[in-house]
């Protein structure tokens, strides 16, 4: 699949670079409240709404989230979008202090 999301007048593909500093300037301009604000963040957000919307079939939507991001096996796609430091969390939250 080759498609491109952002291209300019021209027909060109705008570079992940020129996105990002796009999104610098709007942060900036918007006062956005975004720690990391950069084209990985469209892809990171939409991995996570991904599985959230899957709900029990959220582990064959990680295993074909792994192939759309190239990972080698989805437990590095859980990694990346957070997943296994809130499973990890869980365990600690089971008891109250």
């Amino acid at each position: 699949m080759t498609e491109f999301c952002f291209m300019n007048n021209r027909g060109q593909v705008i570079s992940t670079h020129m996105i990002n500093r796009h999104l610098k300037t709007i942060k900036a301009k918007y006062n956005v409240k975004v720690e990391h604000l950069s084209s990985h963040s469209f892809r990171n957000t939409f991995g996570r709404k991904v599985v959230e919307s899957t709900g029990e079939q959220s582990e064959m939507a990680l295993i074909k989230l792994s192939e759309i991001f190239n990972h080698a096996n989805p437990m590095i796609t859980r990694r990346y979008l957070g997943l296994r430091a809130e499973e990890l969390e869980e365990v600690y939250n089971v008891f109250e202090f």
